[in-house]
């Protein structure tokens, strides 16, 4: 049976770039792990071997830390149009590059008072500690013709101790989950968001970074101000704000796994565990409930990937 060749790609993946700026005895650090994807005309490669139209994938890698030193890096979504528009633009077998990104915070370690300081360490500005809240995300698509830009975040879990409930769902043979009405709610958010931005001449560039800072406090406060009757009201309450709040973002989608706070019975020992008087839970990491949802401004076609794999 004749095949054909379908959706293909290449590129190097994962390079670890660490870029520090130093303004005199202030340095300043980025941490991106970023990722490069090729397509184009990339036929003969697969049918005989031909490597005539490749960019080599090592060539690329160096291409991602060279273009980190001549330019800086601004922000993970500048620097990811910066080399998306590269690929294209000065290799022409090459129409689409798809850059994903992401950024690792580091925060500086505030040092001693000045009566506890070593000796010479009154100026200290370039010691690090790791953020642990999120990941930032970035994915950079260019055709030749249209930048996308889709930002986000991973691994941000927040937990509301009250103000939630759950009742009145479906029940059948199956059902054991009793209905709450003073729960746990806590998730881990996965947002990619959409910015309507598209690279076109004239076109005002975002601030990349205080369009992250605003769309996730937007996010956080949502969350915070929600009494929550399920998980998907939440969700949406968080993408209803940012869109609201935010008018470069056109499209924001959400992956939200409910982290169970159950609490734990003590009946056998004649104590009370009720959230009023300030319950006792076990945190249960699996099996988990996963919400998954879109939030778009009205009008506007949805084009965030359903399942952000790896086509």
């Amino acid at each position: 049976m004749p095949t054909i060749l379908g959706q293909n790609q290449y590129g190097k993946a994962e390079n670890r770039v660490v870029k520090i700026t130093r303004d005199g005895d202030t340095h300043h650090i980025k941490d991106l792990n970023v990722s490069v994807a090729l397509s184009g005309d990339l036929d003969d490669v697969h049918y005989s071997g031909s490597n005539a139209h490749v960019l080599p994938t090592d060539t690329t890698k160096n291409t991602v830390f060279a273009k980190a030193k001549e330019h800086g890096i601004e922000s993970a979504e500048a620097y990811g149009v910066l080399l998306a528009r590269h690929f294209v633009e000065s290799c022409e077998p090459i129409s689409r590059a798809r850059i994903r990104i992401e950024q690792y915070d580091w925060e500086r370690i505030e040092t001693s008072d000045a009566n506890s300081k070593f000796i010479g360490a009154d100026e200290v500005k370039h010691s690090f500690v790791r953020k642990g809240q999120e990941i930032r995300t970035a994915q950079i698509t260019f055709d030749g013709e249209r930048v996308e830009v889709l930002s986000g975040l991973k691994e941000l879990t927040v937990l509301n101790s009250t103000n939630s409930e759950f009742w009145g769902y479906i029940k059948d043979r199956y059902t054991t989950l009793k209905e709450d009405y003073d729960r746990i709610l806590a998730t881990e958010v996965a947002a990619v968001w959409r910015h309507n931005w598209t690279g076109a001449a004239g076109e005002r560039t975002p601030n990349w970074d205080k369009s992250y800072a605003q769309t996730k406090r937007h996010m956080l406060q949502a969350f915070a101000e929600t009494y929550s009757l399920s998980l998907q009201q939440t969700l949406y309450q968080m993408g209803s704000r940012v869109i609201n709040s935010r008018p470069e973002v056109d499209e924001i989608r959400f992956s939200m796994p409910n982290k169970h706070h159950f609490k734990v019975d003590l009946s056998p020992f004649d104590i009370k565990n009720e959230a009023a008087d300030g319950a006792v839970y076990y945190a249960a990491d699996r099996p988990y409930g996963l919400i998954e949802a879109t939030v778009l401004r009205d009008g506007v076609t949805p084009r965030i990937p359903v399942d952000m794999t790896n086509l």
